[in-house]
């Protein structure tokens, strides 16, 4: 993805983060463009972002006794991405 908004041209900045549910790793992109140029952005992402499916262990979490319960595999979509276009009042470079 990295390479892809470079090579196109586009600045940015990569935060490190975490997802709630399962709790693993993300990369959050914070890309500013002209709003011509935020189509362009969306094509990279899409271009860049595969779903798949892993299998997590859920236990309910209203059991009186935890250890007498073995928890059950479940399959859930992980990964694609998300994007937020929000129109920035002012932006300033120092």
């Amino acid at each position: 993805m990295s390479d892809d908004l470079i090579n196109a041209g586009f600045k940015f900045t990569v935060l490190g983060s975490q997802g709630g549910f399962l709790g693993e790793s993300n990369a959050t992109f914070l890309v500013a463009v002209e709003p011509d140029e935020v189509a362009g952005v969306v094509a990279l992402v899409e271009q860049n972002s595969h779903t798949r499916e892993q299998m997590v262990n859920i236990t309910p979490f209203d059991i009186p006794n935890p250890g007498s319960l073995i928890p059950s595999a479940m399959s859930v979509p992980v990964g694609g991405s998300v994007v937020f276009v929000v129109d920035i009042e002012q932006f300033h470079r120092f």
